[in-house]
């Protein structure tokens, strides 16, 4: 069984299912509350539904994300090789074809904090210096 952080066992997370225009997007809950800690009081900081799921914008650029299958971030081209490097980080590919600058967490990127502060630290890096929408 795959831990989360803080002890949450993977399979018994609350999810939540919300309506999207026609469609449904169905989002793992406990993945959306790790992300909004791990995240904390960023200035600047704002929630938009995107890409099925509910991405985190910083100035208007978006930053992180949870969709159906898991989370992701946008650390940028250039720190993907830095990024992919990390036990469970993947190429994000959302439409069967890789994105750059976007990385995929599974599981086991998720369920590990250094892991997970070193995506964010990456997409900081990088959305930090957009310039704001």
């Amino acid at each position: 069984m795959t831990y989360l952080p803080f002890g949450w066992p993977r399979d018994t997370l609350p999810r939540r299912t919300e309506q999207v225009s026609e469609g449904k997007m169905a989002i793992d809950q406990g993945i959306y509350e790790v992300l909004k800690d791990d995240i904390g009081a960023l200035e600047g900081l704002s929630e938009k539904k995107m890409f099925g799921g509910i991405a985190f914008m910083l100035r208007g650029n978006m930053l992180c994300g949870v969709h159906k299958d898991g989370a992701m971030y946008r650390v940028g081209k250039d720190n993907e090789e830095a990024a992919l490097a990390l036990p469970g980080a993947r190429k994000m590919t959302f439409t069967g074809r890789p994105m750059g600058g976007f990385i995929d967490a599974t599981d086991d990127a998720m369920a590990d904090d250094a892991t997970r502060a070193e995506l964010l630290r990456l997409s900081v890096d990088f959305v930090g210096a957009l310039p704001a929408k």
